[in-house]
């Protein structure tokens, strides 16, 4: 199975050790660039500047490797004391996964946000609780 990995850029090291194990279990990864560049450990990478200087579209581009996937796989861990932290950015990609008919796995419970009981809920969701052989 194609997997797109969806998560808050603060999240790259575990983030990378999840890609190796669906790696490991015959899944093919797709990661954002933000991990490739591992973007956590160069203070100077901004996507935003990125795009407004070189063109580069962080959204778009994630977008595109959501349509070659079969589902997505949100990543979410605690984030500025905010535990299962799931971003703007991430809560967008669901979004687009959603629209696209894809299954939508999240590693960990929902934050408890408002809209995780309108929104994220009614994107069907499959709480996989760390467990990665549940993706099927």
């Amino acid at each position: 199975m194609n997997i797109c990995i969806c998560c808050s850029l603060s999240f790259t090291d575990k983030v990378k050790i999840v890609a190796r194990n669906l790696e490991k279990m015959g899944h093919d990864v797709f990661l954002p660039n933000g991990v490739l560049v591992d973007a956590i450990h160069k203070p100077d990478f901004d996507p935003v500047v990125a795009k407004h200087d070189n063109g580069y579209d962080a959204i778009r581009e994630h977008f595109d490797k959501i349509k070659k996937a079969d589902a997505i796989l949100v990543c979410n861990y605690t984030k500025n004391d905010v535990e299962n932290y799931i971003g703007a950015n991430t809560f967008l990609e669901m979004g687009f996964a959603y629209y696209l008919g894809k299954p939508i796995f999240v590693l960990n419970p929902l934050p408890d946000y408002k809209y995780v009981n309108d929104e994220l809920l009614s994107f069907g969701v499959n709480l996989i609780n760390g467990d990665l052989s549940r993706i099927k």
